[in-house]
């Protein structure tokens, strides 16, 4: 019987065990792939606090470390189901527990293409705060054509030295502000009706893309932002989710006594590695004092 078990090992889930250890509460934390969740994919985080420059993998391991310091059991095992007695059962065990933080993130939408996988983080890229500022003065290329595509290209804009946005409709879906000022940087090129169909790359070197299987575009990198699908499937049944797949919280509390979230999983109008750690503070705290 554990006091609370922790679901993913992101920034929000080593921050929840942090505060949770240090208040002397039996933790386990449970995460099915690696330590650190997206944050550790980007080569350079220079937006958190503390750090002028750090390596998204630095970052993690040092998180990561702070934890196992604190005597931290963790379990390299994937939950598939969590009950209302809060029984946690994954694909190895089962364990029980008085309170339970769900902190499994979220997985931006890919394309699935050839190779995709081993140029993220070297070519393609996720978050223009984390990776933008690699590509001062080059050329990018921004997948997609809604709010957070028309944003990342703005904010790409101010950096590079031009913008290419690649939208599969004939039109642009985001808000018709965020399109006008996307219109209005002399830098952005729009393509519309067209499918990104091939990743260009030499000696494992990311080169460009290629759209509707036939036009060739080099790049110097690519930003997909087509969305975001949250890691809440397997929570559908227990706790309340909305529309888009996030768990509905604003105070990390859910709709079940003992259970909270933290993270990117939860509804939340920003999503950030600051937000995370802050999602994983507040969690932490809750769940002590209903431990209490």
């Amino acid at each position: 019987m554990y006091d609370t078990i922790i679901i993913g090992a992101g920034p929000a889930g080593l921050t929840a065990a942090i505060y949770l250890r240090r208040a002397n509460k039996k933790v386990l934390l449970i995460e099915k792939e690696g330590i650190g969740g997206q944050i550790a994919s980007s080569p350079l985080v220079e937006n958190y606090p503390g750090f002028k420059a750090i390596s998204g993998t630095e970052l993690a391991n040092n998180l990561y470390e702070q934890v196992e310091a604190l005597d931290c059991e963790i379990a390299i095992e994937e939950v598939l189901e969590i009950t209302k007695n809060k029984d946690v059962i994954t694909d190895s065990n089962k364990y029980q527990a008085k309170s339970i933080i769900i902190a499994t993130g979220c997985e931006y939408r890919k394309l699935n293409l050839e190779n995709e996988e081993e140029l993220i983080g070297s070519g393609i890229h996720f978050c223009v705060s984390c990776d933008g500022a690699f590509y001062k003065n080059k050329i990018v290329g921004v997948i997609g054509g809604g709010n957070s595509a028309l944003i990342n290209a703005i904010s790409l804009a101010d950096l590079c030295r031009k913008v290419i946005i690649i939208q599969d409709l004939d039109h642009l879906t985001g808000e018709e502000k965020y399109i006008n000022e996307v219109k209005e940087k002399k830098n952005v090129e729009i393509i519309l009706s067209s499918k990104v169909s091939k990743y260009l790359e030499e000696n494992g070197l990311f080169k460009g893309i290629q759209i509707n299987g036939e036009k060739d575009i080099e790049l110097d990198g690519v930003f997909l932002s087509i969305g975001r699908i949250p890691t809440s499937k397997i929570f559908k049944d227990l706790v309340s989710i909305d529309n888009y797949g996030y768990i509905k919280s604003d105070d990390m509390n859910t709709n079940i006594d003992g259970i909270f979230v933290a993270g990117d999983v939860r509804t939340k109008n920003v999503r950030q590695l600051t937000t995370a750690t802050n999602d994983g503070t507040i969690a932490a705290i809750n769940a002590i004092s209903y431990l209490k």
